[in-house]
């Protein structure tokens, strides 16, 4: 199989029905954020240590998952899509809880920084938020029609940020970085 198609050359892609659109299309910008932010997980995990390594590689196949859904268009095909569980919320709750008890109370907001892997985990958390304005936007279109996003999207995405700034902390906690708290210049 060649990795060059040349159908995308004048500015189009397929969705999963087939239907030709544009690399610009409100889609695209969804799941293309949700493959860059793929993309920094998979640096986060290729840094962290071996306990986070599984638990970010899950958080990987659970971004491919709601980025199927974001290329789907077809309601007959919904049916093979992976099925987005409310419970994969519930869970980075438990993970970003677990973080933060080893950490000292958040009492100012703290300036990204200070080592490569808590600057990595600050970028994910901002590819995120990215993301879920994208497929927040995406939702808004979507809520009407036939097809609209599963409903466990948007919380995953909120609670996946709160996991990456905990994790930031929770990073620079462990390789004993101090923290920045942000002070407003005059």
């Amino acid at each position: 199989m060649k990795i060059y198609t040349k159908t995308g050359d004048s500015g189009q892609t397929s969705l999963y029905s087939g239907q030709r659109v544009s690399k610009a299309d409100l889609r695209l910008h969804a799941y293309g954020t949700l493959d860059e932010l793929n993309a920094y997980v998979g640096l986060l995990r290729d840094s962290a240590m071996p306990t986070l390594q599984t638990e970010l590689q899950e958080i990987q196949s659970h971004l491919f998952s709601i980025g199927s859904h974001m290329a789907n268009d077809n309601e007959a095909m919904q049916s093979k899509l992976p099925v987005i569980h409310a419970a994969w919320v519930t869970s980075l709750e438990a993970c970003i809880d677990r973080m933060d008890a080893d950490l000292p109370p958040l009492r100012n907001f703290v300036l990204p920084g200070g080592h490569l892997l808590v600057s990595h985990a600050h970028i994910a958390r901002t590819v995120c938020r990215r993301a879920e304005r994208w497929c927040t936007q995406l939702e808004g279109e979507l809520r009407e029609t036939a097809l609209p996003l599963p409903t466990e999207i948007l919380p995953y995405l909120n609670r996946l940020s709160d996991y990456f700034f905990t994790l930031s902390r929770w990073f620079a906690q462990d390789l004993k970085v101090e923290e920045i708290p942000w002070k407003p210049t005059a």
